[in-house]
C-alpha cells in the first residue's frame, strides 16, 4: 500500500526554502523521496513508519506534499504554502541572568519563533531544547558580563534582549537527613544548605549519588553503596561545598510474620498489611514476580495495594536495604459465580432455607438477597451452600461474597422472588355434593404460585387464572363441613368452610 500523508507541520514557510517540517501519516518505512510540488525536500529523515522530518525546497504558492516509498507515492491532498515568513520578535527572557559557567535553561518569549535555527548569547551559540511559535528554551553557554540574546528563524534574526552573566556563590551544606544509611545504599538523603541551584554532582566520599530533586536550598539524592563514615559534598556552577559526614551502617534483613488478609481477588487493588521486623526503607514488595504498590512503610508494618494475578498461591516477599525477607503465602481467589437458586420463591417474611449453586463458593463470607444479608449460611462445597433467606420484597439477585469479590450477573438464574402469603376471600359456591366434581371458584390474593388446593386435607385439581382467582374441582368427601386451603411457596393460606351435602 502506498504511503499516506495526513498532515504537515508547519503548513507554511519561506519561499527561499529551508523550513523544518514534520510530515505525519503512515507507510513511511523505506521512503526515499519527499516532494513539495515538483521540488525535492532536503534533509529527509524517516523517524518512524508514521513520521518524517525534512527541510522544504525553495518554491512559491501552494505545493502538494508527497512521499514516495517502495510501494508507491502518496496521493492525499495535503498542502504547504510558501509565504514570506515574518521576522522573529523577542519580548522577554527568563531568567535574565545566570552563572558565568552557563548550563542553565533560559526561556525566550516572543512571536514568529517557529523553526529557530540559532540562539546566540552575544556571539556564542546556545543549545536549543524546545521551540514553538511563541517560546524557545535553550541551554545558556558560558560567558561574562552583559550580552545580547537573539533568535534566528527562516524569517530572519530577532531584536536583541540583554542577559547578564553573574558570579555564582559557592554552595554551602548545613544539614543531611538522614546522616546514616545501609551499606547497600539506595535510600534517599536530603542535603540542606544555600546556593545549591544547578547542582551537577553529589559525592558520598568519592562515589557519585543520583540527584533526584534540586532547589536553591535543598538537594535530594539516592545514596550509593559504601562503608564506614564518608564526606558528602555538592558541586554547582559556583564550586564544591563544605563536607558533612555520613555513616554507612549494617542493616538487618527484613522478616515477615503475618499477612492480612492472606487472600484476595484476582483483579488486585485490595489493601494488604505485611507485619514483621526490619521493614524500614522497603524498596519492593513482590506478589510472586509482580510488584505491589507500597502505600505506607514503617519498621514493623507495610501496607500495599495488591497487584492482579491469576487464581493461584504466590509468595509475598519484601526487599529493603537489608535484603529480601522470608516468603509468606497469599492466595488469589477467583470471583464467585452463582448459577442457580432453589427454591426460587419464598415468603416475604424470610426464614426459609435456600440452596445456592455455582462455583468459587467455598470461602464465602456473606450471602445477600438483593440488599439484605442472609440471616445465616452453611458452605456444603465449592459449588454449593445453603442460606436462610432474610425478609424482602420483589425479585432480587442472590450474591455471594468471598475474598475473590462478589458474584455478578452471568450464566444461570441467580434470581429469588419474595411472595406474599396467599389469602382466600371467598368460595363460590361454598357447598357441593359429597360425590365431588363441583367447580369451585376461589377468590383471594397472592394466588399466582399456588401449588396445591385441599378440601379437608384431600388434594383437589385446580387451575390458577390470575393472582386473585383460581378454580378447583372439589374431590369426593363424606357429607359435612371441611376447610378449604391452598398453598404457595410463601406458605399456607387461611381456610374457608365448604359444605358437602349427602349424595
Amino acid at each position: 500500500m502506498a504511503p499516506v500523508v495526513t498532515s504537515v507541520s508547519p503548513t507554511q514557510g519561506n519561499p527561499a526554502g529551508g523550513t523544518p517540517v514534520t510530515i505525519n501519516g503512515s507507510g513511511f518505512t523505506g521512503a526515499t523521496v519527499v516532494r513539495f510540488g515538483p521540488n525535492l525536500a532536503t534533509n529527509v529523515v524517516v523517524v518512524s513508519n508514521t513520521q518524517i522530518t525534512a527541510r522544504t525546497p525553495s518554491g512559491s504558492g501552494t505545493a502538494k506534499v508527497t512521499v514516495t516509498g517502495p510501494t508507491g507515492t502518496s496521493t492525499q491532498n495535503v498542502f504547504f504554502t510558501y509565504t514570506t515568513v515574518a521576522a522573529p520578535v523577542l519580548t522577554a527572557l527568563s531568567p535574565t541572568s545566570g552563572p558565568t559557567t552557563g548550563g542553565n535553561t533560559v526561556t525566550l518569549t516572543g512571536t514568529n519563533l517557529t523553526g529557530a535555527t540559532q540562539v546566540l548569547f552575544g556571539a556564542t551559540p546556545a543549545t536549543i531544547l524546545t521551540n514553538t511559535a511563541t517560546h524557545i528554551t535553550a541551554t545558556a553557554p558560558a560567558g561574562t558580563g552583559t550580552v545580547n540574546v537573539t533568535a534566528t528563524t527562516p524569517g530572519g534574526t530577532s531584536n536583541p534582549l540583554p542577559y547578564t552573566y553573574t558570579t555564582v556563590s559557592a554552595p554551602t551544606l548545613t544539614n543531611l537527613n538522614p546522616t546514616s544509611g545501609p551499606t547497600t545504599g539506595g535510600n534517599t538523603v536530603t542535603l540542606t544548605g544555600t546556593n545549591l541551584t544547578g547542582a551537577t554532582q553529589v559525592l558520598f566520599g568519592a562515589t557519585p549519588a543520583t540527584i533526584l530533586t534540586n532547589t536553591a536550598t535543598h538537594i535530594t539524592a539516592t545514596a550509593p553503596a559504601g562503608t564506614g563514615t564518608v564526606n558528602v559534598t555538592a558541586t554547582t556552577p559556583g564550586g564544591t561545598s563544605n563536607p558533612l559526614p555520613y555513616t554507612y551502617t549494617t542493616v538487618s534483613a527484613p522478616t515477615l510474620t503475618n499477612l492480612n488478609p492472606t487472600s484476595g481477588p484476582t483483579t488486585g487493588g485490595n489493601t494488604v498489611t505485611l507485619t514483621g521486623t526490619n521493614l524500614t526503607g522497603a524498596t519492593q514488595v513482590l506478589f510472586g514476580a509482580t510488584p505491589a504498590t507500597i502505600l505506607t512503610n514503617t519498621a514493623t508494618h507495610i501496607t500495599v495495594s495488591a497487584p492482579a494475578g491469576p487464581p493461584s498461591v504466590v509468595n509475598v516477599t519484601v526487599t529493603t536495604p537489608g535484603g529480601i525477607s522470608n516468603p509468606l503465602s497469599y492466595i488469589y481467589v477467583a470471583a464467585p459465580v452463582v448459577t442457580g437458586v432453589t427454591p426460587q420463591f419464598g415468603p416475604d417474611t424470610g426464614g426459609n432455607s435456600v440452596t445456592i449453586t455455582g462455583s468459587g463458593l467455598a470461602l464465602a463470607g456473606a450471602v445477600h438477597f438483593g440488599p439484605n444479608l442472609a440471616t445465616g449460611f452453611t458452605v456444603i462445597s465449592d459449588n454449593q451452600l445453603t442460606a436462610t433467606a432474610p425478609p424482602g420484597t420483589g425479585t432480587v439477585v442472590v450474591t455471594v461474597t468471598t475474598p475473590g469479590g462478589t458474584s455478578t450477573l452471568g450464566p444461570g438464574n441467580p434470581y429469588y422472588t419474595y411472595l406474599g402469603a396467599p389469602v382466600i376471600n371467598s368460595l363460590i359456591p361454598n357447598e357441593g355434593s359429597s360425590l365431588g366434581g363441583d367447580s369451585v371458584t376461589i377468590n383471594g390474593s397472592n394466588l399466582t404460585y399456588t401449588d396445591s388446593v385441599t378440601f379437608g386435607g384431600v388434594p383437589a385439581s385446580f387451575s390458577v387464572l390470575s393472582d386473585t382467582l383460581a378454580v378447583a374441582t372439589a374431590p369426593a368427601h363424606a357429607a359435612g363441613t371441611v376447610n378449604v386451603q391452598l398453598h404457595t411457596p410463601a406458605g399456607n393460606s387461611n381456610t374457608l368452610p365448604f359444605i358437602y351435602d349427602p349424595a
